[in-house]
């Protein structure tokens, strides 16, 4: 006779969470100069933090709005399916529809892309619990 055992302690396989991070820049690579403007910021550096692999997202639409650019610049962040953004400024409307997205934000603005992505890994950063700028167009 044959008996079957099931180990019913055996751990299930880990899945590997991909965190993909935007984070404002003055330009298109991780050398490139954080921009410490949300909204108005030139490019976001997308960037997966497993892989390494980057992507720079052209924000030229919201840059040249005349009003909303924070909302705009927002709802593109969100549609990079990106689970944190890193910035120097954050405007109420635009820190709520990223909250509302399940993006979380982070304050950093000092050094390079890659500079910044060092501290977010190794946790220097610390989670905004608000915007850090009032509204522009109260």
């Amino acid at each position: 006779m044959f008996i079957k055992t099931i180990n019913l302690f055996k751990k299930k396989p880990e899945r590997v969470k991909i965190l993909k991070v935007a984070i404002t820049s003055q330009g298109k690579t991780l050398e490139s100069k954080v921009d410490p403007r949300f909204g108005r910021a030139g490019w976001f550096v997308v960037i997966n933090t497993n892989t390494g692999d980057y992507r720079a997202v052209n924000n030229q639409k919201s840059l040249n709005a005349n009003q909303g650019a924070g909302i705009q610049a927002a709802e593109q962040v969100s549609r990079e399916e990106v689970s944190a953004l890193i910035t120097g400024n954050c405007g109420p409307k635009a820190f709520r529809t990223l909250m509302a997205a399940g993006i979380k934000v982070y304050y950093g603005t000092e050094g390079t892309v890659a500079e910044v992505l060092e501290q977010f890994k190794k946790g220097a950063l610390r989670e905004a619990s608000d915007a850090s700028v009032d509204s522009h167009w109260a």
